[in-house]
C-alpha cells in the first residue's frame, strides 16, 4: 500500500502527542496516513507492552489510519546505526510516502532526537540504488520521501511551519487519551511520571494554543524542516 504520509517515532504515544492533528486532517482530505512506532516503549514507568500495543491500536483506529505497525527496536537501547536504518529503510520501501514525519531533532527524552536522527538517515538512504533490501522474499524499487519534517515534543523549538489543526483539536486529544496508562487518570495507582502530571496535559493544550494563535488560528502543530519550504505561488500561502 502506498501512503501520502507516514509519521514515524520512536514510542508508541509520541506520534498523538507530536502530530495526530496534520494527520487527521490529511486523512480528512482523502489522504493515506500511517504510524510506524520504532520501539514497544517497554521501559517506561508506567503500563505494559500489552497495554501500549492495545493502546496504539486504539489510538490509530479514531484516527482511522491505513496502517499501524511498530519495529519492536530495544526502547532506549535502539541505536542509529546500519542494522536499525535498514530496518527502517525496509519501511519507507514497503509503503513509498510522499511525506515523512519524525521526532524532534533534540528533546528531553534521549530517544526521541536519536529516533529522529535514524529516521532521517534512512529516508535519504532508501533512495539508494545500491542499496539492496527484501521484504517477505521479494526485492524491493529504491524510494525517498519528498520531505520529512520534524515535529515539536517537550523542549519547545521554533517552528519552521505550523498547521492549523483546529478542526481536530478534539480528535487529538482523543487519540492522546487513548493512552490510559501514561497520561493523567486519579485512578492509575502506578508511579506518577514526567507525562502523568495533569499539568503535562495542560502543556500539550497551551503549546497547540501558542502555535495556533502564531497562525491566527484556535490550535496548531508546530514542525520543523531542513530545508527550506517552497511554494509556486504567495497566494498558497493565504
Amino acid at each position: 500500500m502506498k501512503l501520502d504520509l507516514l509519521a514515524i517515532a520512536a514510542h508508541p504515544d509520541d506520534a498523538e502527542l507530536g502530530c495526530s492533528g496534520a494527520i487527521i486532517a490529511a486523512l480528512a482530505q482523502g489522504k493515506k496516513a500511517g504510524i510506524i512506532d520504532l520501539t514497544r516503549g517497554e521501559m517506561g514507568t508506567r503500563g505494559s507492552v500489552t497495554t501500549r500495543d492495545q493502546e496504539a491500536a486504539a489510538a490509530a483506529k479514531i484516527m482511522g489510519l491505513s496502517i499501524r505497525e511498530n519495529l519492536n527496536f530495544k526502547d532506549i537501547y535502539f541505536s542509529n546505526d546500519p542494522e536499525h536504518q535498514v530496518e527502517v529503510v525496509k519501511m519507507l520501501r514497503k509503503y513509498q510516502p510522499n511525506v515523512v514525519i519524525t521526532g524532534a531533532i533534540r528533546d528531553r527524552h534521549p530517544d526521541h532526537a536519536k529516533g529522529s536522527a535514524l529516521v532521517k538517515q534512512a529516508c535519504f538512504m532508501s533512495g539508494l540504488s545500491k542499496l539492496v533490501t527484501d521484504l517477505d522474499g521479494h526485492r524491493q524499487e529504491p524510494w525517498r520521501p519528498s520531505v520529512v519534517y520534524h515535529f515539536i515534543q517537550s523542549y519547545y523549538i521554533v517552528p519552521d511551519l505550523v498547521v492549523d489543526i483546529s478542526e481536530f483539536w478534539e480528535r487529538k486529544m482523543q487519540t492522546i487519551k487513548a493512552f490510559k496508562s501514561q497520561f493523567f487518570d486519579p485512578g492509575n495507582t502506578e508511579p506518577e511520571t514526567y507525562i502523568s502530571s495533569p499539568d503535562f496535559m495542560k502543556m500539550v493544550e497551551s503549546r497547540a494554543k501558542e502555535m495556533g494563535h502564531s497562525i491566527g488560528a484556535a490550535y496548531g502543530e508546530g514542525f520543523t524542516v531542513e530545508r527550506n519550504i517552497g511554494v509556486k505561488n504567495l497566494l498558497d500561502l493565504i
